[in-house]
């Protein structure tokens, strides 16, 4: 499985061909966190249009799967923001808990907010949107 980051979900929304292309090609079931579901549906809701931007969000959630929050992906938060905190490298929790997601059950995961993730060296990322 790969783990799709919410910027790669909102582009997928969007048509973003390229992006569609990607994962077409892909070999591995894509999915995404829980964690871009809640970012998504908060997107939509402070947006101009927000019950065409929610439908089509219900839409798109019909056919992608999503990890739910388990024990592992919340030890594996707490782990990685110790580390980042240490070396006063944190991100956002949203970004952790994602991040926890793909090193929790995910081959990699792919993004297009590259340098951010970068601060996780453990973490694989690809960039389907440059």
């Amino acid at each position: 499985m790969i783990l799709l980051d919410t910027d790669v979900c909102i582009e997928i929304l969007r048509g973003n061909t390229k992006v569609l292309e990607h994962l077409s090609l892909a070999q591995e079931t894509a999915c995404i966190s829980f964690m871009t579901v809640s970012e998504l549906y908060y997107g939509a809701e402070k947006s101009n249009q927000v019950e065409k931007n929610k439908t089509n969000i219900e839409r798109f959630l019909l056919a992608t799967v999503v990890w739910e929050s388990t024990i592992h992906i919340l030890k594996k938060f707490g782990e990685l923001k110790a580390k980042l905190d240490k070396t006063g490298n944190l991100i956002e929790d949203a970004d952790l808990f994602i991040a926890a997601t793909s090193l929790t059950h995910c081959k990699y995961l792919v993004t297009g907010n590259v340098k951010h993730y970068q601060r996780i060296p453990e973490l694989e990322i690809r960039n389907w949107i440059r």
